[in-house]
């Protein structure tokens, strides 16, 4: 069974930074897609960023519009983990982020959440004015 842990969470100031880390088990990790998302309250769960499978398609890249230029998505096959780092962070990037693991091997960018079947538990993120 398929599990991913998200953490490095938290409060910063708005202009800081973060760093988000989700760590997967249970699947070859390195075939699929994986994705960052998040929600705000009283919002729906919007995409964030995602990064394709590095074993196909060269670890492609692609972010939302509200986030490009500030936040940079990575992953490390060995340690079966994925990363958020946040710059730059703005108060309406306060959420709760997700990182999830595509349904489909291979190296297409997905931003759907129906694309994905496995979800970590979620990290908050609050930056304060």
């Amino acid at each position: 069974q398929v599990q991913l842990v998200e953490s490095g969470g938290g409060l910063v100031q708005a202009g800081g930074s973060l760093r988000l880390s989700c760590t997967a088990s249970g699947r070859l990790f390195s075939l699929y897609t994986m994705g960052w998302f998040r929600q705000a309250p009283g919002k729906e769960r919007e995409f964030v960023a995602v990064v394709a499978a590095i074993s196909r398609g060269g670890g492609n890249t692609y972010y939302a519009d509200s986030v490009k230029g500030r936040f940079a998505i990575s992953r490390d096959n060995d340690k079966n983990s994925v990363y958020l780092q946040m710059n730059s962070l703005k108060p309406e990037d306060t959420a709760v982020y997700y990182c999830a693991v595509s349904k489909y091997s291979g190296s297409y960018l997905y931003t759907k959440e129906l694309d994905y079947d496995v979800w970590g538990q979620g990290t908050q993120v609050t930056v304060s004015s």
